[in-house]
C-alpha cells in the first residue's frame, strides 16, 4: 500500500544525507510534543476522546511515519492476549501464564532481528517497542491480580508499592489500548503502571494540587472547560534541550570513537593498558548518550501531557515531575560505587524486575533466594534479547554487584568516623577512587552490550588482559575464600564504628555479669541482637537494581531450593491442579462466549463495548 509519508521521508533522508533511523525516531520523540499541546486541552471528562485521540496518534507513528503495519500487528497481539487473559481467566496461574507468552513472544522477535533485520541499531524494527510493551502487559496482569484475586490476608503481604499499584476493576478496552499505545512512550519507554495511567485519565493524579497552582479555566466554543494538568513548559523544554544536546554529543562521539576500534588488532592493541581501559570507558559513556537523549525527551513529552506530575511538596511549595524519570544522569556518571550507579540506570526496569520478577518467585513466607536471583537475571538478560554480549554483560554486572557489597560493607567504614556516617578526614579519597574505579570497570563491563558477537565481545576483554573478571576473582578470594575470615576481622579493626561497638558490647556484657536488674535488661538486648542479625544480612541481599547481585550465601544451596520447586509441583498435581485450570480455561472460554453474544445483540443500539463484564475473584479451592 502507498504511503505518501514514508515516501516523503525516504526523500528528505537521500536529500540531505539524514539517517533514515534517526529522522524517523526524531520525529515521533519530538513530535509528541505538539500532539501533547492538543490532548492536555481535551476536556478532563472528555475521557473516551482522550484514549482515541492516543491511539490515533499512536497509529500515525506506527503505519505514517515508521511504516510498521507488522510492527503494530506485533504489538496488538500482546496487547489483546493481555487484555483477554486477565479478563477472563479467574486463576492464580494467570500472571504466570501471561508472562510466558509475552516474553516468549518477544523472543520470536529479537530471534527474528537478529538473524533477518541485520544491524539493529540502523534498521527500524519494533523490538524496542515491544520490550517496552512487555514490561507494561506483565506488570499490568499481575496488579490485575493483587487487586481482585487475592484473599485480604495475602494482599497484606505485598509491598506497599505492589497495594498502591493493584487493580481493582478491568478496563475497557479503549482504555487499554490507549495504555498500550501511550505515544510519548511507545518507541523508547519509559514504562509505567496502568494505576498511574488511569489515575492520570480521569485527572485523580492532581488532586493534591492547591488551588493557586491549577490552571485556569479556558474557553472553546462558548463552553468554558477546566484543565487539571498545572503548567510544566519551561521543565519540560529545558528537558528537550539536554536530550537534544546528549543526542548530539552521541554522534560526535561515535565519529571519533568508533565501536570497532578496541577489535582492531593491528592498531588497538598496541596501545598501553591506561590507553585502552580509558577508551572502553569512553566508548560506554558516548554509548549512555544515546538513552539519556531518548529518554530525557520521552520524559519531557510526559511531562507536558501531565503524566509526569508526582505530586506537591507543600514544604518547598513545589511540583515533582518525575514520576516517569527513566534516568538519574548525575547519579549514574558521579557514582561512587556499583549501587548507586545502577539504581539511577533504567529505572523503570528495574521497579518492573524487582516488582513482577523478584519478589514474586517467592514462596509465601520465605525470602529471595537462588531461585528469585537466577530468575530474575535470566529474565533481564532474556528481556534485551538473544545475543551473546548481553548474556556476558549481565552475569559480570552481577558479580560486579556482588563485589560491590563486600567493598561498602568491609573498605568503606575505615574512611567514616564513629558514628558510622558522618565522613572521616580521608573519605574524599576512598570517593574519588571509587568514582575512577566504577568508570574504568563499567567501561569493560559494557563492551560486550555494545558488540553483541560473543568472539567480538571476548578479543575486546582479552585485549585488556580480562582485568575486569580477575578482579572479581580477587574481590571473591579475598572476602569468600579460605582466608575471608582474616581478611574481614582486618577490615573490622580499621573501623572506628565496629571498634565502638566491640567497646560497647564488651562494657556491656560485663555490667550484664555483674550487675541484677540493668544487667538482665542488657542479657535481654544482646540476645535480641544476635537473633536479629542474620535477619539483617538477609535484607541487604534484597534487590534493588535490575540486575540481582549473585550472593554467595544464595548459591549454597541450589539443590534445596530445587527440591521445594519439585515438592510444590507434586502438591499441586495431587490435588488435581491440571483438572483445576482446564477448568478454568473452559470457564474463561464460556465467559468470553457469553460477552460476545451480549454486545452481538446489542451492536444495533450501542458501540460494541467490553466494560459490561465484572469478573470474580478465584475460589479458594481454584
Amino acid at each position: 500500500m502507498h504511503n505518501p509519508v514514508d515516501q516523503l521521508l525516504i526523500n528528505v533522508s537521500e536529500t540531505y544525507g539524514i539517517d533514515n533511523f534517526t529522522l524517523r525516531y526524531a520525529l515521533c520523540l519530538l513530535g509528541s510534543f505538539p500532539a501533547n499541546a492538543i490532548l492536555k486541552r481535551i476536556p478532563d471528562e472528555k475521557q473516551k476522546s482522550k484514549c482515541l485521540y492516543i491511539i490515533f496518534i499512536s497509529m500515525f507513528y506506527l503505519f505514517g511515519i515508521l511504516n510498521l503495519s507488522s510492527g503494530f500487528r506485533t504489538l496488538f497481539i500482546s496487547s489483546m492476549f493481555t487484555f483477554l487473559i486477565t479478563r477472563f481467566y479467574h486463576s492464580k496461574f494467570m500472571p504466570h501464564l501471561n508472562f510466558i507468552f509475552i516474553m516468549g513472544h518477544l523472543a520470536m522477535n529479537h530471534i527474528h532481528a537478529q538473524f533477518y533485520n541485520g544491524s539493529t541499531n540502523t534498521t527500524i524494527d519494533i523490538t524496542s517497542s515491544q520490550m517496552v510493551l512487555a514490561m507494561k502487559l506483565i506488570s499490568f496482569a499481575w496488579s490485575y491480580h493483587d487487586g481482585t484475586h487475592l484473599s485480604k490476608e495475602d494482599f497484606d503481604e505485598l509491598t506497599e508499592y505492589q497495594k498502591d499499584h493493584s487493580i481493582k476493576s478491568h478496563p475497557s478496552i479503549l482504555e487499554f489500548l490507549a495504555y498500550s499505545f501511550f505515544y510519548p512512550t511507545l518507541l523508547t519507554g519509559p514504562s509505567f503502571d496502568y494505576s498511574d495511567f488511569i489515575n492520570w485519565l480521569n485527572c485523580e493524579m492532581f488532586h493534591d494540587l492547591p488551588e493557586f497552582k491549577k490552571p485556569k479555566q479556558y474557553r472553546l466554543r462558548n463552553f468554558n472547560f477546566k484543565r487539571s494538568i498545572p503548567k510544566n513548559g519551561k521543565l519540560a523544554l529545558w528537558k528537550v534541550i539536554q536530550g537534544l544536546i546528549w543526542m548530539f554529543l552521541n554522534a560526535m562521539g561515535l565519529k571519533y570513537f568508533p565501536v570497532n576500534f578496541v577489535i582492531d588488532k593491528s592498531n588497538f592493541t598496541s596501545k598501553s593498558f591506561l590507553y585502552k581501559i580509558h577508551y572502553m570507558f569512553l566508548l560506554g559513556l558516548i554509548a549512555r548518550f544515546k538513552y539519556y537523549a531518548a529518554w530525557t525527551i520521552s520524559e519531557a513529552s510526559c511531562i507536558v501531557c501531565g503524566l509526569g506530575y508526582n505530586g506537591y511538596e507543600p514544604k518547598t511549595k513545589k511540583i515533582k515531575w518525575n514520576r516517569v524519570q527513566n534516568v538519574d544522569i548525575w547519579n549514574v556518571e558521579m557514582a561512587e560505587n556499583t549501587r548507586q550507579c545502577l539504581e539511577g540506570w533504567n529505572m523503570s526496569t528495574n521497579r518492573w524486575l524487582k516488582y513482577s520478577i523478584y519478589l514474586r518467585v517467592v514462596k509465601k513466607g520465605s525470602k529471595p533466594g537462588f531461585r528469585a536471583t537466577m530468575f530474575t537475571f535470566l529474565t533481564s538478560a532474556f528481556w534485551h534479547g538473544t545475543r551473546p554480549g548481553y548474556y556476558l554483560t549481565f552475569a559480570t554486572g552481577a558479580l560486579y554487584q556482588t563485589c560491590g557489597k563486600f567493598f561498602r560493607r568491609n573498605l568503606r567504614p575505615i574512611f567514616l568516623k564513629k558514628d558510622g556516617v558522618t565522613p572521616g578526614p580521608y573519605k574524599w579519597i576512598y570517593d574519588y577512587l571509587g568514582m575512577w574505579i566504577i568508570k574504568v570497570t563499567f567501561g569493560y563491563l559494557v563492551q560486550p552490550f555494545l558488540l553483541l558477537d560473543l568472539r567480538q565481545s571476548l578479543k575486546a576483554w582479552s585485549s585488556v588482559y580480562f582485568y575486569g573478571h580477575i578482579g572479581i576473582a580477587i574481590s571473591f578470594f579475598l572476602f569468600r575464600g579460605p582466608f575471608a575470615k582474616n581478611v574481614i576481622n582486618f577490615c573490622k579493626s580499621k573501623q572506628p564504628k565496629e571498634m565502638e561497638i566491640i567497646r560497647q558490647k564488651a562494657l556491656e556484657k560485663e555490667i550484664a555479669q555483674t550487675s541484677t536488674s540493668l544487667g538482665d535488661i542488657l542479657k535481654d538486648k544482646i540476645k535480641y541482637e544476635q537473633e536479629n542479625e542474620a535477619a539483617t544480612k538477609a535484607d541487604e541481599m534484597n534487590m534493588t537494581q535490575g540486575i540481582p547481585s549473585l550472593e554467595p550465601e544464595e548459591w549454597e544451596n541450589p539443590k534445596k531450593e530445587w527440591l521445594i520447586f519439585i515438592q510444590d509441583y507434586n502438591e499441586w498435581r495431587d490435588t488435581n491442579g491440571l483438572e483445576v485450570e482446564e477448568e478454568n480455561l473452559s470457564k474463561a472460554f464460556q465467559n468470553f462466549k457469553q460477552e460476545l453474544k451480549e454486545n452481538a445483540s446489542e451492536l444495533g443500539r450501542r458501540k460494541m463495548s467490553f466494560s459490561g463484564y465484572s469478573p470474580k475473584p478465584i475460589s479458594k479451592k481454584e
